[in-house]
């Protein structure tokens, strides 16, 4: 193992996601390959330790791995393959994306004009992936060392979390981290019609009140959230509901029914059907899983 990795194993003991002693800042570790399969990523930074995970999305098929972070400036639905083993788990420093902190950096690079002039709305999609350098590591490194003691994460969590923020504005993939924070983007639009999602999916959402919201016209709306997310307003949604329901199938003891109910489906046999077809399981056996 890397110091890195080593760090890293010892914040997560256990399988899948593991809290650490500062909010937004999790570990997460898999000791099993992982076939290819959907699920929904948050907004945040990624930095592994050990292993590789493989996206799928839309048509793209990208890794990321200790040579490579990943940035999702948007939560977004993907299918995700893990290369990992016992002798070699996959190690993952998860560390949410803060926009009060993201806003505090880029209003002090503007003040001191060092906010790149060539960043291109083309290039804002909703994630971007970039080599790690040897900066990045070091901010990784001693943000790994602070969590392991909870006085130290207290005291200086958040710093180090400002840092990894500011290196990863340094590299040059960055332009959707600024397109972001900066008014107006198409990216930034799009990032608060998610947020309506997100917290609205288990209601009737339509697509005129998403680009209302965002004072776009519906046409114009689409085109530029399936550039964001490469699905369109309808499909994410589904993406989210059917995310969100196999979250409660495996959490909570409920009847299939209800679930559909919670994640805003009228028929259970509708979401039944296209459970299956996204999932390749039916509700009741992901469930009982």
């Amino acid at each position: 193992m890397t110091d890195i990795a080593t760090l890293m194993a010892a914040l997560a003991p256990k399988e899948g996601v593991n809290p650490t002693h500062l909010k937004g800042v999790h570990v997460f570790r898999g000791s099993q390959y992982g076939a290819r399969g959907p699920m929904c990523y948050s907004q945040g930074m990624l930095f592994v330790g050990q292993g590789k995970k493989r996206l799928y999305l839309d048509e793209q098929t990208f890794d990321y791995d200790s040579q490579n972070a990943l940035v999702m400036t948007v939560p977004l639905p993907v299918e995700c393959e893990t290369f990992a083993s016992p002798d070699e788990p996959v190690l993952v420093l998860m560390v949410d994306i803060d926009l009060v902190q993201l806003n505090h950096i880029i209003r002090l690079m503007d003040e001191h004009n060092q906010i790149p002039k060539n960043l291109n709305e083309s290039r804002q999609s909703g994630y971007f992936v970039t080599p790690t350098t040897e900066e990045l590591d070091c901010s990784v490194f001693r943000l790994l060392q602070a969590l392991q003691s909870p006085l130290e994460a207290k005291v200086m969590g958040e710093a180090l979390v400002l840092e990894l923020l500011y290196r990863l504005l340094e590299s040059p993939n960055a332009a959707p981290l600024y397109a972001l924070s900066l008014s107006h983007t198409r990216l930034s639009r799009v990032e608060k019609a998610l947020s309506y999602i997100h917290r609205h999916y288990g209601e009737s959402v339509e697509v005129d009140t998403l680009a209302g919201l965002v004072n776009m016209s519906p046409s114009a709306f689409h085109r530029c959230f399936k550039e964001v997310t490469a699905s369109s307003p309808i499909q994410y949604l589904k993406k989210i509901r059917l995310t969100r329901a196999k979250e409660l199938l495996q959490a909570q003891r409920l009847k299939v029914k209800d679930v559909a109910s919670q994640v805003g489906y009228e028929s259970s046999a509708q979401f039944s059907r296209e459970f299956k077809r996204y999932f390749d399981q039916s509700p009741g056996d992901c469930a009982r899983q």
